[in-house]
């Protein structure tokens, strides 16, 4: 059958900011012939994320990535439809998902290697299984679980960075679930930090490309700041760092400021910000939410409940046909999505 997919075309450099031609759609033949434990999917959505923007060079920089390689087929988190199968688990019309679905129209993949995942969990928006539902919402949940601190009648204040991406806009709304008094929020556009406020129901929000950032985290946190969920790094977190309380948490979840530069991740902090985490006694450890897939189904119940009750709302940017795939990519590094960025592949 003819399929098409999208593969690596060239690398950005390890300083260069990627651009839709780093990545190439071409047309293949997939053979349909299944061999015993294979399934044969179609693509119904594909997520593009931060952390693929390591996946881009040589050396991911980190442990637990592998690299794309040159010329072949880009892979991520993604969620279809089981087509035929000779695997025992799953079946024809049932819905599944893995973390390394390769961006192509239809695989053919091992079905042991795939969740298998009930539409109901989130009222039939599939789509939610890439974000609110998978592992973007595990990814917030247990952040501010593992590493937050937050306790009900704690009195405490959450400041979350991209927090109208696809992980910091569920953050801070289980920030204040789980009983934070005040929950800020920093983004990159007025129409961002609209959302923030008017739909997700942070207490304020900051457009860092055109506020006194210091300044209005001095007036939206006057009790200083408590918990923090980092997703940029660099600047920002520099100046949140500094206007927190002692004994406060900062929830190191991603550095996408970071992501174009050559610095190990984390990147390493200057003198004055190691000094301030010191002397305030300030928690900051790297949150890596595999290792706590112990935790994934009750805390995916969890989201579940709340996203169906809407007691969190989601955000999403959703972008049609697979031709739109590096694009799609690019447009979320600079932070053109609200919410999390779905590419949709097929009905």
């Amino acid at each position: 059958m003819q399929v098409q997919r999208v593969v690596l075309n060239s690398r950005p450099g390890k300083n260069g900011t990627p651009v839709p031609e780093h990545f190439r759609l071409e047309d293949t033949t997939l053979t349909a012939d299944l061999e015993d434990g294979e399934v044969l999917v179609r693509t119904l959505y594909l997520s593009v994320d931060p952390y693929m923007r390591c996946r881009m060079n040589e050396d991911t920089g980190a442990e637990y990535l592998t690299p794309w390689l040159l010329s072949e087929c880009v892979d991520g988190g993604g969620v279809g439809m089981v087509e035929s199968s000779r695997c025992a688990g799953c079946t024809k019309g049932d819905v599944v998902t893995n973390f390394n679905w390769p961006w192509q129209t239809y695989a053919v993949m091992k079905g042991s290697l795939l969740q298998k995942v009930h539409p109901q969990l989130v009222d039939g928006r599939l789509s939610y299984f890439l974000g609110a539902v998978g592992i973007t919402g595990l990814t917030a949940l247990l952040g501010v679980r593992e590493k937050g601190n937050v306790t009900k009648g704690g009195n405490q204040t959450m400041v979350v960075s991209g927090a109208a991406g696809a992980c910091g806009s569920i953050a801070g709304q289980i920030g204040r679930l789980d009983g934070c008094v005040r929950v800020v929020g920093i983004s990159g556009s007025d129409e961002k930090c609209r959302a923030l406020v008017e739909d997700l129901g942070f207490d304020a929000a900051i457009n860092y490309r055109q506020e006194d950032v210091p300044a209005r985290l001095k007036e939206s946190c006057p009790h200083g700041i408590d918990v923090y969920f980092d997703n940029v790094g660099g600047d920002i977190s520099d100046t949140v760092i500094t206007q927190m309380n002692t004994g406060g948490h900062v929830i190191l979840c991603g550095q996408i400021s970071q992501y174009n530069k050559d610095v190990p991740y984390p990147p390493p902090l200057s003198e004055e910000i190691q000094e301030a985490l010191r002397s305030k006694n300030i928690t900051r450890e790297r949150f890596m939410v595999l290792n706590y897939m112990n935790k994934a189904d009750s805390a995916l119940c969890e989201l579940s409940q709340w996203v169906k009750s809407g007691q969190i709302k989601v955000l999403e940017s959703v972008v049609e046909g697979i031709e739109n795939m590096g694009d799609a990519f690019c447009s979320m590094m600079k932070g053109g999505n609200i919410g999390k960025q779905i590419i949709k592949i097929s009905e």
